[in-house]
């Protein structure tokens, strides 16, 4: 492989060929959904949840919208990465910061290892949407911390290094209500506090990303650059449809966009991602890797229903934002 993944080497990353006379970059499990909306009795849906490799299998956070229909975060095991144990309990964050906690709802949470702790990130409230910080060795205890920013502000990513020995993050700008725009900036701390260096790194383009984008699972380092996958949000005469694209950043510069391919490389055209609470979305928060094998395995959330997996490897999917680029 020409381009290829910078890290660890996940030999139990979960995996399926691309299937005979399959074209695109980006394909589908074939048993999608992974996660039902109604994998615990509570729940009204699972979706846009993210998860890292722990121990010999794999841990993560997941959005759980009870039949309250109110959004929380629940922790969850598995062994293969397609079948799932999750907590019908959420999260109770540790946290003496009387400003920050208690949560009222949180929701779209991101993972992210950095050295010997998993900071999770997500759409946390305080006099609006802002981005709430954690973090956890284990997956039991969670000590939250300082909200990144002021409001409003959504879809929080960490780099899982530092960057000019700084924590990194992008992060979306946006308002109190739905979005109707959004472009991705970034920003660095030296201590998960004090946040600052903002940066503007990509906007919207026509098409499938004309109305807003933000950032999706944790960048990925590779030979070439950060690997970002993203969404992107259209305008259409029966509402907003989200695709995911790809890009990729300078791996000393980040807020500096190398290549951007034009076209999306995953739409919603499944059933499953077509009809649900909020119809046509395919929504990317989480990718695990394997740096052996070239293997990507990005985890999406499905109309804001359910949870499903789709494949790609990095040395096709780099090719074709290069072919395919418009910065």
């Amino acid at each position: 492989m020409a381009n290829t993944i910078i890290g660890d080497n996940l030999a139990n990353i979960p995996w399926q060929d691309k299937p005979a006379g399959c074209k695109d970059v980006c394909w589908r499990y074939d048993n999608n959904p992974v996660i039902a909306r109604n994998h615990l009795p509570m729940s009204n849906s699972i979706f846009n949840s993210a998860l890292v490799p722990f121990g010999d299998g794999f841990a993560g956070v997941f959005r759980v919208d009870s039949k309250c229909r109110e959004a929380f975060i629940h922790v969850g095991f598995s062994k293969d990465g397609i079948n799932f144990d999750i907590s019908e309990e959420r999260i109770e964050f540790n946290c003496d910061i009387e400003e920050v906690a208690p949560m009222i709802e949180g929701y779209d949470p991101r993972v992210c290892k950095i050295d010997d702790k998993y900071y999770v990130t997500w759409c946390n409230f305080y006099h609006g949407p802002t981005i709430g910080i954690a973090w956890t060795t284990d997956f039991k205890t969670f000590h939250q911390s300082e909200n990144a920013f002021v409001p409003c502000n959504r879809n929080g990513v960490m780099f899982p290094r530092k960057i000019n020995g700084n924590f990194a993050m992008l992060s979306r700008p946006s308002d109190q209500g739905h979005t109707t725009f959004g472009d991705i900036f970034y920003s660095e701390s030296p201590d998960m506090t004090f946040w600052g260096k903002h940066r503007f790194v990509m906007g919207t383009q026509g098409g499938w990303q004309s109305k807003k984008i933000g950032a999706g699972p944790i960048p990925i380092e590779t030979s070439e650059g950060w690997l970002l996958i993203y969404h992107g949000v259209q305008y259409s005469c029966n509402g907003f449809v989200y695709s995911m694209g790809a890009a990729l950043l300078d791996i000393d510069e980040p807020w500096k966009v190398i290549a951007r391919g034009k076209p999306y490389i995953l739409s919603p055209q499944r059933d499953y991602e077509c009809m649900g609470d909020v119809p046509n979305v395919t929504f990317p928060c989480a990718a695990l890797t394997d740096a052996a094998t070239g293997r990507i395995a990005i985890y999406y959330g499905c109309a804001d229903t359910c949870t499903s997996i789709a494949f790609c490897q990095v040395d096709e999917l780099i090719d074709y934002i290069k072919t395919n680029s418009k910065v």
